[in-house]
């Protein structure tokens, strides 16, 4: 054999070891790659938990330290309780089976946690009335906070409040969640459902695509 067919042999074994090391190194940076998709997965929801529970104990503290007239306390609370209440009605409505069982929103609350039947109808029912899980737990905690104090308008009287309530919620609660639930409970109420309430939402910010690890090691394209 010629020392040019063993050169060429050589170099064909030489890149044949080349071409299974990337291999290898690909398969690695691969596993890698999943490896960190898991873990940012795992992070956003920790930040979303932390952030939806920040966005509550906030309500409270909103609730326990703004100082509402007696008439704003009633005006708000009367919507708060109505809506409540179409949600609790429209919860019952899809299982009528279980309406011994669900007699109050409470129930349905506390039924939810362990019965899947329960959730999806609550769950679903938020969904038609343009209301979010924040929605209901800053609703409730009015409820909870203010309830025991306020007294309840009916429609006939609110009615002449209703063109200015939304201006008036804007003004003097402070706390955005509470602010823009209260604003589509009023639109639940007054419409039948929530739209889009437009209240200085606090910019999110700007979702870059991810990086694979590949990428940020050799700054090469997917």
């Amino acid at each position: 054999m010629s020392s040019e067919g063993l050169s060429l042999r050589r170099v064909s074994g030489t890149l044949n070891r080349l071409g299974q090391k990337l291999e290898a190194i690909n398969a690695q940076f691969d596993e890698l790659d999943g490896a960190a998709k898991v873990l940012a997965e795992r992070l956003e929801e920790h930040r979303q938990l932390l952030a939806k529970q920040c966005d509550h104990d906030e309500v409270w503290s909103s609730l326990l330290e703004d100082r509402f007239t007696s008439f704003e306390t009633n005006l708000f609370f009367s919507y708060v309780i109505e809506t409540l209440r179409c949600c609790h009605s429209q919860v019952v409505r899809k299982l009528p089976d279980l309406v011994s069982g669900l007699p109050t929103l409470a129930s349905v609350l506390r039924r939810k946690i362990k019965n899947r039947r329960v959730d999806v109808a609550w769950e679903s029912t938020l969904e038609e009335l343009g209301l979010g899980g924040r929605d209901a737990k800053a609703l409730c905690a009015f409820f909870v906070a203010r309830g025991y104090e306020a007294e309840y308008y009916q429609a006939g009287q609110r009615e002449k409040y209703s063109e200015d309530v939304e201006m008036l919620i804007r003004k003097v609660v402070r706390n955005h969640v509470l602010r823009d639930s209260l604003l589509r409970a009023v639109q639940v109420v007054e419409k039948g459902k929530a739209g889009d309430i437009s209240t200085n939402p606090v910019e999110a910010e700007e979702k870059k695509p991810a990086i694979s690890i590949r990428q940020q090691v050799c700054g090469a394209q997917d």
